[in-house]
């Protein structure tokens, strides 16, 4: 991921068209950026050498040294450097190789500065909001110490959460976790245990939706010897292993009837029967649920028992989903990248960061977990992590890789009606490129340039 640093981003812009650089170089000052202009490779090489630059603009042809040779400079002095390389719009093969050798994006020329500006805007924001995540994190770290334990995330929605977490933790007060799949149930339950007088003492997990109902009531509740066919001996239900800590109880909709009776017995007295067993059992244990849907609405239709919801409803928990948490991607990504990375140092570009940001992750958290395992399994020894890898590419969710704004497209359109106006200008003086220049009110080298670069015979 990339580096923070604080004050105006710092760009290098790199060009020998002095037109170009002049004007670039007023507008990008004009919007608070502070800019070091070179009208050459090896000039800019050096430059890269002694000073730290957050972006830098090159062309891919420059005298001294080329932009290919300015690209592998400025990501050699500091890796994070966002690299955008300027190329003429029929020269297709240069972008390639640009993004190849670790360019995070191109320009085709001719592009208007405001095309520039808004790019680096985006840029901007990015690392403006890393900046204040960090320092929500130093924050939060002077405060409370670490924070949450095995939880990211600095937006509103999840302070809020890490609020009430931090209250209801030391009590032994049972919490009813709800949230869609994905979201990071039982990771809230994992820190709630760990901030607890009992994280000593053993975190117990069961899903009560993964087993038939009476496996389930078995697992909770453990049997005696012959209480059933197979049953040789005497076995434990999670219930007295959880004793003297927290038992975890997922997906709690989907628990039966018959053994949310049971259920609502052990929170009343601390105590039950294993199955085909006579004597009590005391327990002292703390109870986390979670739902995957607001478990109210399983209790107006029937579905949930009343007196047990509010047993377990004592003190609610609500996981946004990864949409709604505004600013918290970023972090995630870091997080599962140095997580899963395996010790290597991995970076995902700001653009493919805000179209990220943009797609509605119904997977949430889990989702982007996988979709980071992915791309640094198919890295293929890459350090930059690829936006197909890390994104959907199917039809219904495409509009996720689009870039935010249209700006390529007019860019295209500019350039598109550029090419066809010289074709026509070419046809209207029968072919004689002297006459061309005139009436275009440009050079012959200029006017050579551009039938090269856009491939007119």
């Amino acid at each position: 991921m990339s580096e923070v640093t604080a004050g105006p981003m710092r760009i290098l812009l790199v060009e020998d068209e002095q037109t170009i650089a002049i004007t670039l170089k007023d507008d990008l000052e004009a919007r608070g950026y502070e800019v070091e202009h070179a009208a050459d490779g090896k000039v800019a090489i050096g430059l890269l050498g002694k000073q730290s630059f957050d972006v830098v603009i090159t062309d891919v042809r420059l005298p001294g040294a080329g932009g290919m040779e300015v690209l592998a400079a400025a990501k050699q002095a500091r890796p994070d450097t966002e690299v955008l390389v300027m190329t003429a719009y029929a020269t297709v093969q240069h972008a390639v190789e640009a993004m190849q050798a670790g360019a995070d994006d191109y320009i085709q020329k001719p592009f208007l500065n405001d095309q520039v500006v808004e790019r680096l805007e985006r840029i901007r924001r990015y690392r403006t909001l890393l900046s204040e995540n960090a320092q929500l994190r130093e924050q939060l770290d002077s405060e409370h110490g670490q924070g949450l334990p095995g939880v990211v995330g600095q937006s509103r929605a999840m302070q809020a959460v890490i609020k009430t977490v931090r209250t209801v933790a030391p009590t032994d007060a049972s919490v009813l976790i709800e949230g869609q799949s994905g979201t990071g149930k039982e990771r809230i339950a994992r820190a709630i245990h760990k901030l607890s007088r009992r994280a000593d003492k053993p975190f117990v997990a069961l899903s009560c939706g993964a087993l038939p109902e009476t496996l389930l009531e078995t697992e909770l509740f453990g049997h005696e010897k012959g209480a059933f066919t197979d049953a040789q001996r005497q076995r434990r239900g999670r219930f007295e292993m959880a004793d003297g800590g927290t038992i975890f109880l997922d997906d709690i909709d989907d628990m039966p009837m018959s053994v949310q009776v049971k259920l609502l017995r052990v929170l009343q007295e601390r105590e039950f029967e294993r199955v085909g067993g006579e004597s009590l059992v005391e327990v002292d244990i703390r109870v986390v649920a979670a739902s995957k849907v607001p478990l109210v609405e399983h209790v107006r239709a029937g579905k949930f028992r009343e007196d047990l919801f509010y047993r377990l409803n004592v003190v609610p928990v609500v996981l946004p989903p990864l949409a709604e948490r505004e600013g918290d991607l970023p972090l995630l990504v870091r997080h599962l990248v140095d997580k899963l990375g395996g010790g290597r140092r991995y970076t995902v570009k700001t653009d493919v960061l805000e179209a990220m940001s943009n797609y509605s992750w119904p997977g949430n958290v889990r989702e982007l977990e996988n979709r980071v395992a992915q791309a640094i399994a198919m890295s293929g020894g890459a350090t930059v992590l690829k936006k197909e890898h890390l994104l959907p590419v199917d039809k219904t969710r495409r509009a996720a890789l689009e870039p935010p704004t249209r700006l390529e497209t007019l860019r295209e359109v500019l350039v598109e009606a550029e090419r066809k106006h010289l074709e026509a200008v070419l046809r209207a003086v029968g072919g004689h490129r002297t006459k061309a220049a005139s009436v275009l009110g440009i050079s012959r080298k200029v006017l050579w340039e551009k039938l090269r670069d856009y491939g007119i015979e």
